[in-house]
C-alpha cells in the first residue's frame, strides 16, 4: 500500500485488509460458540467446582505463549505465527469429543489457549503494516468490529447445535470455523521484510523478548480494566440460568452488537482526539456496566449491563490496541502486541480463576464480585488521568 499520498485519501478496504478481518471473524467464532455451554457441560462431568478454570487455563496458556509469538512475529513473519495459532484452534475443537471427562477437557483448554495467544498477534501486527500510521486506530476498530461479528453470530448457534443436535455437533462446527479462518489468509503476501527460518534458537526467550517496556503503560491499563471480563465470561452463563434466559449465547450477542456500534467510530476518535481521553472514558463505561451486572435481578437488568459492556468495550479495544503500537518500538510491532495481550491475559485468567473461586455456585456471592471489578476499573481510569493525562497521546 502506497502511504505516500494523502493518508485520508487511502482506502483500508485492500484485498489484505478484507482478508484478514474475514479470518479474524471466523477465528474468533470458532472458540467463542463454546463459552456459553462449557460451564454446564463441565457440571456434567462432575467438574463444576472448576468453573473458574475454563477461562483461567484458556488465558494461562495464551499469556505464556505470547512472548514466543511475539518474537517469532517480527523474526518469522505474521503469518506462521497466525497459522501455529489457527491450526491449534482446529486441533483442540475436534478433540474436546474424545476427551469428554474433566482431566481431559480441563487440559485441552490448557492448551486450546496456545491459538489465541498466536494469532491475534500476528493478525495485528500484520494490519499495523499495511495500513498508514495515523489510521491505525480506525483499522484496529474495523479489525475488532471483524473479531465482534464472529464472536456475537456464535454463541447462539453453539447452544442451538448444542440443544438440537449434541455439544459435540458444537465442538465440530468450531474446528471448521477455524479451519476456514485459515483458509482466508493462504497464500496471502507476508508483511515482514528481513524474515528468518526457523531454529530452535528462536525459541529461546529472554527478558526482553517478555514485554516492551515502552507499552507497560498500556499493560497496566488493560489490567485494570479488563479484569472483569473475564468475571463475566464465568460467572454470567451461570446468571442467564439464575435469572430464566433460556439461550446462554444471547447476551453474547447483545454485548457484541452493542461493541460493534461504538467500534464503527471509536477507532477514529482515538485518531483524531487521542488515545488516552478514549481509555479514560471507556473506563468509566467498564466500571458502570460491572455496577450493573451487580444489580441485574431480571433478563431485562441483564440485557442492559451486556449492552453497557459491549459499548465501552467497543471504545476500550481499538483505542488499547492503537495505544500499544503507538507506545511500543516501532522496528519490533509484535513484541509491544504480546505485551499487551499478557497483560489481558492476566486480566482475563485473573478475573475468572477469582471469579470462580469465590462464587463457588452460590449466586448470593455474584454481586460481589462484580462490584470489586467495577472498583478496578475506576483504578484503570485513576491511572490514566494521574500518570498519562498530559503525556503525548495523539498518534504520529
Amino acid at each position: 500500500m502506497d502511504k505516500t499520498v494523502e493518508g485520508s485519501q487511502i482506502s483500508l478496504f485492500t484485498r489484505p485488509f478484507v482478508l484478514m478481518c474475514l479470518s479474524h471473524a471466523l477465528f474468533a467464532g470458532s472458540f467463542n460458540m463454546m463459552i456459553p455451554e462449557l460451564p454446564n457441560y463441565l457440571t456434567g462431568m462432575g467438574g463444576g467446582e472448576y468453573k473458574g478454570l475454563i477461562i483461567a487455563l484458556f488465558t494461562l496458556t495464551a499469556g505464556l505463549s505470547r512472548p514466543f509469538s511475539g518474537k517469532l512475529a517480527d523474526s518469522m513473519g505474521r503469518l506462521p505465527v497466525m497459522y501455529i495459532g489457527t491450526f491449534a484452534c482446529v486441533l483442540c475443537s475436534t478433540l474436546y469429543p474424545a476427551l469428554a471427562f474433566v482431566g481431559g477437557f480441563l487440559a485441552l483448554r490448557f492448551f486450546h489457549g496456545f491459538s489465541t495467544g498466536f494469532k491475534p498477534t500476528g493478525t495485528s501486527a500484520y494490519v499495523a503494516d499495511i495500513v498508514p500510521a495515523h489510521r491505525r486506530g480506525e483499522a484496529m476498530g474495523l479489525l475488532g468490529i471483524a473479531f465482534s461479528l464472529g464472536a456475537s453470530a456464535t454463541p447462539p448457534l453453539g447452544s442451538w447445535l448444542s440443544q438440537r443436535f449434541s455439544i459435540d455437533a458444537m465442538f465440530y462446527t468450531s474446528a471448521v470455523f477455524a479451519a476456514l479462518s485459515m483458509v482466508m489468509i493462504y497464500n496471502m503476501p507476508e508483511t515482514l521484510e528481513k524474515r528468518e527460518k526457523f531454529s530452535l534458537a528462536l525459541l529461546k526467550i529472554n527478558r526482553s523478548d517478555i514485554f516492551d517496556p515502552r507499552a507497560l503503560p498500556a499493560a497496566w491499563t488493560m489490567i485494570l480494566c479488563y479484569f472483569g471480563y473475564g468475571v463475566i465470561l464465568t460467572l454470567v452463563p451461570d446468571l442467564s440460568d439464575a435469572l430464566g434466559v433460556v439461550n446462554r449465547g444471547v447476551f453474547f450477542t447483545l454485548f457484541t452488537l452493542a461493541s460493534i456500534a461504538t467500534r464503527l467510530f471509536a477507532g477514529r476518535l482515538s485518531d483524531e482526539k487521542g488515545r488516552v481521553p478514549v481509555l479514560k472514558a471507556s473506563a468509566l463505561m467498564i466500571a458502570v456496566s460491572m455496577f450493573a451486572f451487580g444489580m441485574a435481578n431480571s433478563p431485562a437488568m441483564l440485557y442492559l449491563a451486556s449492552v453497557l459492556f459491549g459499548l465501552s468495550n467497543g471504545f476500550f479495544s481499538p483505542a488499547i490496541n492503537a495505544w500499544t503500537i503507538d507506545l511500543g518500538d516501532p522496528e519490533r510491532k509484535g513484541r509491544a502486541l504480546a505485551t499487551m495481550f499478557i497483560a489481558l491475559e492476566i486480566a482475563i485468567g485473573g478475573g475468572a480463576l477469582l471469579a470462580g473461586w469465590y462464587y463457588a455456585d452460590n449466586i448470593a456471592r455474584m454481586p460481589l464480585v462484580f462490584y470489586g471489578s467495577a472498583v478496578l476499573s475506576l483504578f484503570g481510569w485513576l491511572y490514566l488521568h494521574v500518570a498519562h493525562s498530559k503525556a503525548e497521546i495523539k498518534p504520529s
